[in-house]
């Protein structure tokens, strides 16, 4: 941290999302994410840099529903880079919500615990009336100079709500209540300028994972995941089809991670040609315990546990990377 009467160095990596987004020429035509760079959101928070010296960088400028593998490698090894950079006392990341908790989950398992990580997005473009994303940009910049937010791992920050990456998750489509974390609840508040947190610093989560220092792959690299969504009357042939393409397979089931028996017995035969196959659930809240309803050792499957699907996609295709065995795959999901 800084010494006293210096203001915190904090680094501002900016990939776009809503909160970079303008509104169209025409009311109620939406808008475009991702239309203003970093300069122009700094120059929209009043007092920003009365709080901490600012370091700006444009890593992308996309809306979020088109995160891609090659920002996520660029915006780890940046985070990294930063994290070991003794000028630097802190980092905050803009990023659009639609994709935001995968992106916190991500930096989380492959960022080492230590100097302050904060998400933060918006609801409402730049443009809008009431736009959340200066307050929150505000509040993002005064998290990562506090020195409570070390050691937390990646944090994310919405609408005053401190959320831990790995229980975080977008639950509306629209408005400004549209962050929860349902099982593991709020990692805290900010209150006037200043965190208020509910548990002590823990670190992130998998601690012993591999891939946490190891140099990240070339993304085209990356093992290929994919996740099935079950449902009413779901047919094999949709798993078939993406267990030939995929090396891992994610399940959305219904409830306790469940799906058709037809369903069921294509990721088993998936997971016995060498497929990764995950069990998660679709519903939003609940884990998805080992061997509880689905025989899981017996068909070759791991279960998520609380990881909602996409996160257990992040998870798994990390996982994949360095090429384990069942168990210790299996170990990894649950020590997560």
């Amino acid at each position: 941290m800084p010494e006293p009467g210096r203001r915190p160095a904090i680094a501002i990596l900016a990939t776009g999302g809503t909160i970079a987004g303008a509104q169209s020429a025409r009311p109620g035509l939406g808008y475009v994410a991702g239309t203003f760079d970093i300069g122009q959101l700094l120059a929209a928070v009043p007092g920003l840099s009365t709080i901490a010296e600012l370091h700006p960088e444009q890593i992308a400028n996309v809306g979020s529903q088109d995160m891609r593998h090659e920002v996520w490698h660029a915006l780890a090894m940046r985070v990294r880079a930063l994290a070991a950079d003794a000028a630097i006392d802190g980092i905050v990341v803009t990023h659009g919500t639609d994709t935001l908790e995968e992106t916190a989950y991500l930096l989380d398992l492959v960022i080492p615990a230590g100097k302050p990580l904060i998400l933060t997005g918006a609801m409402r473009p730049a443009t809008a009336l009431s736009a959340d994303g200066p307050a929150n940009l505000y509040a993002a910049v005064a998290l990562a100079a506090h020195p409570q937010a070390r050691g937390r791992g990646a944090l994310v920050l919405l609408n005053e709500e401190i959320h831990d990456a790995r229980g975080v998750q977008k639950i509306a489509a629209a408005g400004l209540a549209a962050f929860a974390s349902p099982d593991r609840g709020l990692a805290g508040l900010m209150h006037a300028g200043e965190p208020v947190f509910y548990r002590p610093a823990h670190g992130s989560a998998a601690r012993v994972a591999p891939w946490r220092h190891a140099p990240l792959a070339d993304p085209a690299q990356w093992p290929r995941v994919g996740i099935v969504y079950a449902h009413a009357d779901m047919q094999a042939d949709v798993i078939t089809f993406m267990a030939e393409r995929c090396q891992g397979l994610v399940l959305a089931g219904v409830g306790d991670g469940n799906a058709t028996a037809s369903a069921m017995q294509a990721l088993a035969d998936a997971a016995a040609r060498g497929v990764a196959v995950v069990r998660a659930s679709r519903t939003g809240r609940g884990r998805v315990g080992r061997n509880v309803e689905v025989d899981d050792d017996g068909l070759g499957f791991i279960a998520a546990g609380d990881l909602n699907p996409q996160k257990a996609r992040v998870l798994l295709m990390l996982a994949l990377m360095s090429k384990p065995d069942q168990a210790t795959l299996r170990d990894w999901f649950d020590a997560a």
